[in-house]
């Protein structure tokens, strides 16, 4: 059969996992099956590379991961960094003074690695959306004393810093603030959280970037997502699908819309490209 798709990306939290952070048994069979014909199988998320379940990494084929909105595309197979962009140490001084004016729990990405501090890890129940994403917080962070310290103390610039937000009228102020500071990226996932890359880095730039060095032009790259953060990729992908719960912004900016990540909208799209029953 020949492929109309080599690349198939997908976001994790929303999109590929359920609400309770799992990969259901059809869309696990749905992704092996493309792998089987020859697709190249990327999860994209804004999350650390530390922090993409191991049930993902575990499904037999797939090598890539494209981490923390892009800026940080890793070969799983040895470990070896396809491309980073970090954002500087100066820059990430500037946006922690701006959550700092806040009520926030905050974060920082480090070499596929995330950082939260003793105080915000008392506080994850409190501030995250679900208990399951406050419990994969816990399970996957590295505890520090002070994030501001640990940040500076790094040999290098972070690959995201992150802030959940306890109130949505505080979120906007800073929003605003960071948009216009210039010299990064923001965007979110969740409804009060803002991520802040690197200027020039987001999902789609980071996507293209490896479907170059693997030879693989736009129009044959599909991807699937549900929040602001996936709008990037959404654009630039040949068929940008939409799942069934994203965002308004998101359906928009798509070519389709699928089922929810509860009804294995993924699967059901990849179903269909593989032309299954």
């Amino acid at each position: 059969m020949k492929m109309e798709y080599k690349l198939l990306g997908f976001d994790l939290d929303g999109t590929i996992l359920t609400g309770e952070k799992k990969l259901t048994a059809r869309t696990k069979r749905a992704l092996e099956e493309a792998i089987a014909q020859g697709m190249i199988v990327l999860p994209a998320t804004g999350r650390p590379f530390s922090g993409i379940p191991k049930e993902i990494m575990e499904v037999k084929g797939i090598r890539y991961a494209l981490t923390s909105n892009g800026a940080r595309i890793v070969d799983a197979k040895d470990g070896t960094i396809v491309y980073e962009k970090p954002v500087p140490k100066e820059i990430t001084e500037k946006i922690l003074d701006i959550y700092d004016k806040y009520d926030t729990l905050q974060e920082i990405y480090f070499q596929g690695v995330g950082y939260i501090s003793e105080h915000d890890l008392k506080r994850v129940d409190q501030m995250m959306e679900s208990p399951a994403m406050a419990e994969y917080v816990r399970s996957t962070r590295k505890v520090v004393k002070n994030i501001r310290e640990t940040a500076r103390q790094l040999p290098g610039g972070v690959d995201k810093v992150h802030a959940i937000f306890a109130d949505q009228n505080e979120k906007m102020c800073a929003l605003r603030e960071l948009e216009q500071m210039g010299q990064v990226t923001v965007t979110r996932a969740l409804s009060n959280n803002i991520e802040v890359n690197a200027e020039g880095v987001d999902k789609g730039k980071g996507m293209l970037k490896l479907a170059e060095l693997l030879g693989i032009r736009r129009e044959e790259m599909i991807v699937f997502g549900d929040g602001w953060n996936d709008i990037s990729m959404i654009q630039e992908a040949g068929c940008g699908v939409a799942m069934g719960n994203a965002q308004e912004a998101v359906k928009e900016a798509a070519d389709l819309v699928t089922d929810s990540n509860e009804e294995d909208g993924v699967a059901k799209i990849i179903e269909k490209i593989l032309q299954k029953d």
